[in-house]
């Protein structure tokens, strides 16, 4: 119920609109193109979703998580040099795609849905963008409050939804049983070799029956396999096709009911009812990418490709349950524009398969890198020709929706081309700024011993020097010894990193290591979809290590806050990554609240870094 509710919102609502932008370009379909389009869509969702997401990505796990980044995570692992990098930017370039869906998305679905009242009567037509622009902001507005009440009427609004769908394509499908010839795949044989090009265009539409397969390999994590599988096979998959075919009989029967074959499926008195459930269902699809794009930032912040970024928890018992407020922010703008822009689901037809299709290939490349390096032999080579099956069939999806860049697909190709510059720019300027730092760095246990000779006057109390460098004097350090002079009795120096997995366990959270009579130097990771929380780390430490007093009002943090200085001297078209790097870090959270430290108990000082 969970799995439907949250992993199955999206490509649940696209028989919506999948049919009407497939067959629109023939005008009133023949009997002959409703079974050719039929065969290819019965077939698209077998082979790209049921064998290739629901049966073999679903393998590739991080630690139990799935999704683009823990994806490239588990490719890149025990790389080095170009090869890690091409998989990284792989990485990035699928995630980046998936914000592109994350905007289309919710503007798409909830216009598909409300276009519907527009059957009930052609007065209400021009009231159908100003009521999405208003489910959508209500929609927005209420993410702050978190998904957990809402999370409980996803799943049986959702079973509702599908059995709806599966009760009226079987009654259509009932009055013209002879459509279920189309589940022969020469059908779909007949059409491609009938007319290869139309057909080749014809996949940039019917790709859209296929959005939200992504969504059953990054939910992974929070359902399990088995689940998600069972939810595809024994409800999803088969009440799509019933929808899908019901609506090509009645196509066959009636070709005037182009104009609109979903809505048309069901009779006359059911039609409010019908765009009443729609728009829920909608929203509910649109709230599963919304918090999807939440779940991609925290990682993205947490592997290092984006600055810190203020991360709510809206559930003291679920972790994934998160809010961003300038994700959330950014999003509903951007959604806005578009609803206004396009002002129909037909036009942002064109800009939604680019999207989808650029993450799906980015998948495959990144899968061929990954299975058949666990396999061997015969196994091997039988990996590789599946996955080239799955390649070739993405390429030729990708590249259909490719030709309709100038007809919307530049949206979100636009998004996915400034998001990638900027996670790179991020990136590589903290990889400078580290190299920076280390042409003055002071190897930490050896001044520590020189420090005791000199005997500073020490207070009571322990301090915290927080240091993204380990074994090295961190600045702070340096400059509470030049201005004030003293040393606390105890001093803790804690480097905090992530790792490359999505979770690590409690027990396994630090290492401690002893450096003098009263130092001590801690070095803790977390996994990429957890939170650094930097006092329970430190009551942890204190409970395994008593000798060590961390007593949250005898402790005090002291931090260095890096501002970076440009190279004045550099043109300006040489510099202008460095300077948006200078310009992202200036607006990145503060450290104190990413890392959960109490205010009060915090010493910044300020360093410069010039690039």
């Amino acid at each position: 119920m969970g799995a439907l509710g949250v992993v199955y919102g999206d490509i649940g609502t696209s028989p919506l609109y999948t049919m009407k932008v497939a067959l629109s370009g023939y005008g009133q379909p023949g009997a002959e193109q409703v079974y050719g389009v039929l065969s290819l869509l019965f077939w698209l969702l077998t082979i790209v979703v049921s064998i290739k997401y629901v049966t073999v990505v679903l393998r590739l796990d991080n630690k139990g998580e799935g999704g683009t980044l823990a994806l490239m995570e588990l490719a890149a692992r025990g790389m080095q040099g170009p090869r890690r990098q091409v998989i990284v930017v792989l990485g990035l370039i699928g995630a980046c795609l998936f914000y592109g869906d994350s905007i289309i998305t919710p503007a798409i679905s909830v216009l598909s849905a409300l276009e519907g009242i527009g059957m009930v009567s052609h007065v209400l037509d021009p009231w159908v963008v100003p009521l999405a622009l208003g489910v959508l902001l209500a929609l927005f507005l209420i993410q702050s409050h978190g998904t957990g009440t809402m999370g409980k009427l996803f799943g049986p609004i959702m079973l509702l939804w599908f059995l709806v769908l599966g009760g009226l394509g079987l009654w259509r499908v009932i009055e013209h049983p002879q459509v279920l010839m189309a589940l022969d795949p020469r059908w779909a044989i007949a059409f491609i070799a009938e007319a290869p090009w139309q057909t080749f265009l014809l996949l940039g539409a019917l790709v859209l029956a296929l959005t939200g397969a992504e969504a059953l390999y990054a939910d992974m994590g929070h359902f399990g396999r088995p689940l998600i599988r069972k939810a595809w096979f024994m409800v999803v998959m088969p009440c799509l096709v019933l929808c899908y075919f019901g609506q090509g009989a009645l196509l066959i029967s009636d070709p005037t009911a182009i104009r609109n074959p979903f809505f048309y499926l069901a009779p006359t008195w059911a039609l409010v009812p019908m765009v009443m459930l729609a728009t829920v269902a909608t929203v509910i699809a649109s709230q599963s990418v919304i918090s999807g794009a939440f779940s991609v930032t925290r990682q993205a912040v947490q592997l290092g490709f984006w600055p810190r970024m203020v991360i709510q928890h809206t559930s003291a018992k679920e972790e994934g349950q998160i809010y961003l407020p300038r994700v959330n922010q950014l999003l509903c703008v951007a959604v806005m524009i578009l609803v206004v822009s396009f002002a129909s689901s037909d036009r942002l037809a064109h800009a939604y398969g680019f999207a989808v299709t650029g993450t799906m290939l980015m998948t495959s490349l990144l899968a061929i890198v990954l299975l058949p390096r666990s396999a061997s032999g015969i196994k091997r080579w039988a990996w590789l020709v599946l996955l080239g099956i799955f390649l070739i069939l993405d390429v030729l999806l990708f590249s259909a929706n490719a030709l309709k860049v100038l007809d919307g697909g530049w949206l979100p190709l636009l998004v996915g081309i400034v998001l990638l510059g900027l996670m790179l720019t991020w990136r590589q300027g903290r990889a400078a700024l580290h190299e920076r730092l280390l042409e003055s760095k002071q190897p930490l246990k050896e001044f520590l011993l020189n420090l005791e000779e000199y005997a500073p006057t020490r207070v009571p109390g322990t301090a915290v020097f927080m240091s993204t460098i380990p074994d090295s004097v961190p600045p702070a350090l340096l400059h509470n010894l030049k201005h004030n002079k003293v040393l606390h009795e105890q001093v803790l120096f804690l480097t905090v990193s992530s790792a490359g997995v999505p979770y690590v366990p409690f027990g396994e959270r630090y290492s401690l290591q002893r450096l003098s009579r009263g130092s001590w130097q801690a070095v803790a990771s977390w996994g990429f979809k957890q939170e650094p929380n930097v006092p329970q780390l430190l009551e942890q430490i204190m409970l395994e290590h008593p000798e060590l007093n961390l007593e949250p009002m005898q402790t005090s943090y002291f931090l260095s806050r890096q501002t970076v200085m440009i190279q004045s001297r550099q043109p300006w078209y040489l510099g202008w990554r460095r300077r948006l790097f200078a310009f992202m870090a200036r607006n990145a959270s503060r450290s104190t609240r990413f890392f959960k430290i109490p205010p009060n108990r915090v010493v910044e000082m300020g360093i410069q870094v010039e690039l």
